[in-house]
């Protein structure tokens, strides 16, 4: 596999997701929905919301691909999330974890060790999430502190890329690292996504609307090309965006338009580096 043959798995990836309008349901964090479901929406995917364990299981049977984030959590989650992520495990489906402040509270941090057994086949989020739940999931032979603030990072990419490998050799599936320059890996070959905009950082739900696109690249794609995918995708408009917007409410309005409109060419032939892991 080479950069050439990528940038045609990701074009289509892109082209397949505009024409069949995949839906990619979401249980994702309550300040960010709007976001994400616009994101969606903007690419070509479609949208649900959903909150119930039942309504979990259902959305894992009817879709290809399921965003689970726990940004937010409710007390009905530790029902909605084991059984959802259970139900996609048996059947085979893509699905997308974001381990939002991973390390802070008793049910986030049950809900993330259980998470395990299911193996995510995408996991998306910042260096210290990333290196959080490595350890969290006993993954790295020597454990790394991670400073977690939040929904912030406080380690960079590339101290994260360790901690990325050793989970995507565990799952078989995909990491996605967001940062200045986003990180993608399948443990056997890593990319590096450029562009962007930090006027990501001036708005509330980037890193939630990036692992919300993953999903529905992710149900026609594999989840390292869907994973990459997303981050073109993502780093195309941002970076186009920064140049009309005036502030970070006209960005986010740009961001989606720019999203909209984007060829696959386009996101597939923005700036990434690519390289095989040698082991």
């Amino acid at each position: 596999m080479n950069k050439e043959d990528i940038k045609k798995e990701i074009i289509t990836a892109i082209k397949k997701v505009k024409k069949e309008n995949p839906m990619a349901p979401s249980i994702t964090n309550t300040v960010t929905i709007n976001f994400v479901a616009n994101t969606q929406l903007a690419a070509g995917g479609s949208a649900a919301m959903v909150y119930l364990p039942d309504e979990g299981e259902t959305v894992a049977t009817i879709a290809n691909a399921v965003y689970i984030n726990v940004g937010t959590l409710f007390p009905i989650y530790e029902k909605t999330l084991p059984r959802t992520a259970k139900k996609l495990q048996e059947l085979g489906k893509n699905w997308v974890l974001d381990p939002v402040a991973v390390g802070i509270g008793e049910l986030r941090g049950k809900l993330l060790s259980d998470f395990k057994e299911n193996r995510p086949p995408i996991i998306r989020g910042n260096a210290s999430e990333i290196i959080a739940l490595a350890n969290l999931w006993n993954l790295l032979e020597n454990q790394e502190k991670s400073k977690v603030r939040g929904v912030d990072s406080t380690e960079t990419v590339s101290e994260a890329k360790r901690a990325a490998i050793a989970i995507c050799k565990y799952t078989k599936g995909a990491v996605s690292v967001s940062g200045e320059v986003d990180l993608i890996t399948d443990g056997n070959y890593l990319a590096y996504s450029h562009g962007g905009s930090k006027l990501f950082s001036k708005i509330t739900g980037a890193g939630c609307a990036l692992g919300g696109l993953s999903a529905v690249y992710a149900c026609c794609a594999s989840p390292f090309i869907a994973a990459l995918s997303a981050c073109q995708a993502f780093n195309f408009s941002g970076s186009n965006a920064e140049k009309i917007a005036k502030g970070p409410a006209s960005f986010q309005t740009a961001f989606l338009d720019v999203l909209y409109s984007a060829t696959a060419e386009e996101i597939a032939n923005n700036n990434f580096d690519f390289e095989k892991i040698e082991n």
